[in-house]
């Protein structure tokens, strides 16, 4: 009898041991299965990080625009009995003061499109050379400049060209050749020409 109730005893603990161990267990199951739950791991980083890093390609080179200077060329514009020297603005695509004066001298010879305002540089004029030198602009033209029109036509083209000469630089001096040689004595009328020529000897030997 006593036997009986012993080994009931020892099945009664055995058995709160057991459920005591199951609970355990099972308490310490379900506190790393939150921990894992809440704390998701963290991603390793490669021992080289960089190579796990893709650079981004450089774009298409983007065009610059071309360099553009806004000068002037000068026409003739009638006032009461006389003519005046007007400057007419025009874009040029150049950067360099002997690129800037062959375009605008270019321009200048191509005439008036419209408007009142005009040239009596003679039309089929060439420039075939322009240089600057320093305070100095040689411009070098063909022979039909000299051809046609009286004396206020004569002055009127030779201002025509020292203005637009010395637009880049007021008081740059002026040298004028046809042909390559010095122009001395212009038309049938023989207007002479001291050179060099500046806007303000121009104004006081040539007025129109």
């Amino acid at each position: 009898m006593t036997d009986q109730q012993g080994s009931k005893r020892i099945s009664s603990g055995v058995i709160a041991a057991v459920s005591a161990a199951v609970v355990a267990v099972s308490g310490g199951v379900a506190w790393i299965t939150w921990n894992t739950n809440s704390n998701p791991p963290t991603p390793s980083t490669p021992a080289n990080s960089s190579q796990g890093i893709t650079k981004p390609s450089p774009g298409p080179a983007v065009a610059q625009p071309n360099n553009e200077k806004t000068t002037n060329i000068y026409l003739l514009r009638p006032k009461e009995k006389t003519v005046e020297l007007v400057p007419k603005p025009v874009q040029i695509a150049a950067t360099q003061p002997d690129q800037v004066l062959e375009k605008a001298f270019q321009s200048l010879l191509e005439g008036p499109s419209q408007g009142t305002d005009s040239t009596t540089i003679p039309k089929g004029t060439k420039l075939l050379g322009l240089k600057v030198n320093n305070d100095e602009v040689h411009v070098n033209l063909s022979e039909d400049f000299t051809k046609g029109g009286g004396s206020t036509s004569m002055v009127g083209r030779v201002g025509q060209v020292v203005y637009t000469a010395t637009t880049l630089n007021p008081n740059a001096k002026v040298y004028i050749d046809v042909n390559g040689k010095q122009l001395d004595v212009l038309g049938g009328e023989g207007v002479e020409l001291e050179q060099p020529l500046t806007r303000e000897s121009f104004k006081q030997n040539y007025p129109l």
